[in-house]
């Protein structure tokens, strides 16, 4: 059965950037780091079986899984002892010699036991060709250079191992998790905090790996700690808000809604029951196990100071908001429509809360508070629709806002100095020397003599630059008398 997250869809207009970055890193290794790894194994081949080594090897391989299943119990590998004997009546070469060279076990086995295994002449023969072949061609291998491998523990290779693969199968199942489950968490916690979060999950699954297998000289690779590390932090994000799951059963899928929280249990039980039950499958149980609780527990430890989750993560999208918005204005028009104008005011302040990009609910607004002039409000609501119109490059709109402003708040709380200058330097962009001129005399009235004398000289330099002479003349003339 497979429970996957179902939440969110992806926002292309913000792709996520980092998920698609990991994703392409792993693809190009496998294609031009990993790719020369099937070259390199031939020739180890055509060595191995022209060096003698397969007629030495052989043998001792049949009585190590016969001594693995009698004496350890490891009934798995009746399965593979019942192949090898097949391969070896059939005389497959090739894959004998494959499954000898790659199976790491059994290469320290002969390490440990050549002077039980092999007489002195036999031995001597063996180091001396399998040295060559290992130092030559195994140990060049992408999963012996940079896979994690638990006896030989690095710090490098806790994060080598997760960009590497086993095949194609491997990465796009891989791949697709990671994109499944990395665009939700990289927008929750920011590109930056994701990447370092999504390592240090890899690493410490790959902890969790190496606790459970020590000794163990077989590699360990692929992402699939790191994105069980992303399944935990996916539902730890979440907590108990009931999200919407995935599941697949057999031929049979659907969507299920619970919390969150509920399904690390789940998928954390089903790791450890195939790590005691499914016998050698070779999945790194334990790794996903450890991703998992890596992952929950890096949010929960951290949640409220180096990894807390963005706000705007738990916005709704954008159609999701332009649904809720359309359906909150129409309400707040309704209201408007039965002239019942302070739950219209309450509903456009409630909308602009949440939406204070829409400058028609500003509009709304003003226009609500346009009603009572007598009212302060209608004097900052005026303030803010002549900034706003301004910062959306709309002067004729603000000094049209301005202009009926004088003519119904301003003998009830007179505009600032600072508000008629904006708008006579807007008239002068504009060339309405008429509204320009109107805001200089408004200006002379609001007590502020160096923004006065700075208004004065731009009236006159501008009609003189018109050749307006009487015009530039009694300007000059008040700005040298300095009568405001």
């Amino acid at each position: 059965m497979l429970i996957i997250p179902a939440e969110n869809a992806v926002n292309w207009k913000r792709p996520p950037w980092v998920t698609l970055g990991l994703m392409l890193t792993c693809v190009l290794v496998f294609l031009f780091y990993q790719g020369g790894d099937s070259r390199k194994l031939e020739q180890a081949v055509d060595v191995y079986v022209d060096s003698g080594l397969l007629q030495l090897e052989g043998p001792a391989y049949e009585d190590y899984l016969q001594r693995k299943i009698r004496f350890e119990g490891e009934d798995e590998l009746a399965l593979e002892l019942q192949q090898f004997q097949e391969l070896r009546a059939g005389n497959e070469n090739f894959w004998l010699s494959v499954s000898l060279l790659m199976d790491r076990e059994f290469y320290q086995y002969l390490l440990q036991n050549r002077d039980v295994i092999w007489a002195p002449t036999e031995r001597a023969r063996w180091l001396e060709q399998r040295t060559i072949i290992e130092d030559t061609y195994i140990q060049r291998l992408s999963a012996q250079q940079l896979g994690l491998i638990p006896a030989k523990l690095s710090l490098y290779t806790l994060v080598t191992y997760q960009f590497l693969h086993g095949g194609w199968g491997h990465i796009i199942g891989n791949l697709v998790f990671l994109f499944l489950l990395g665009f939700t968490v990289e927008k929750a916690l920011g590109p930056g905090r994701f990447l370092l979060a999504y390592l240090v999950c890899g690493a410490l699954s790959g902890v969790v790996f190496t606790a459970f297998s020590q000794g163990s000289y077989i590699p360990l690779v692929g992402a699939s700690g790191s994105i069980s590390g992303l399944m935990g932090m996916y539902v730890a994000i979440y907590g108990l808000q009931k999200i919407r799951f995935f599941y697949f059963l057999g031929v049979y899928f659907n969507y299920f809604r619970a919390p969150a929280l509920a399904i690390l249990p789940v998928w954390l039980g089903k790791e450890i029951y195939d790590y005691w039950f499914a016998g050698a499958t070779g999945v790194a149980y334990m790794a996903h196990a450890g991703g998992l609780l890596a992952g929950a527990g890096l949010v929960w430890l951290l949640g409220k100071s180096w990894l807390q989750v963005r706000e705007e993560f738990f916005e709704p999208e954008e159609d999701e908001q332009d649904e809720r918005f359309t359906t909150g204005y129409a309400q707040a028009m309704a209201s408007l429509g039965r002239m019942d104008f302070d739950l219209a005011r309450r509903q456009f302040e409630a909308l602009r809360e949440h939406y204070p990009d829409r400058p028609i609910l500003l509009e709304h607004l003003y226009n609500l508070a346009k009603l009572r002039p007598d009212l302060s409000e209608y004097l900052s609501r005026t303030r803010e629709l002549m900034n706003d119109t301004l910062s959306r490059r709309q002067p004729e709109q603000m000094i049209a806002t301005w202009q009926e402003y004088l003519s119904k708040g301003e003998s009830h709380h007179p505009l600032a100095a600072e508000d008629h200058n904006r708008v006579l330097f807007a008239s002068l962009k504009q060339h309405d020397l008429k509204a320009a001129e109107k805001a200089f005399e408004r200006l002379r009235g609001a007590d502020d003599s160096l923004l006065t004398a700075e208004a004065c000289r731009l009236l006159a330099e501008e009609f003189e630059k018109l050749e307006m002479a009487p015009k530039a003349r009694h300007y000059r003339q008040l700005l040298q008398a300095g009568r405001w």
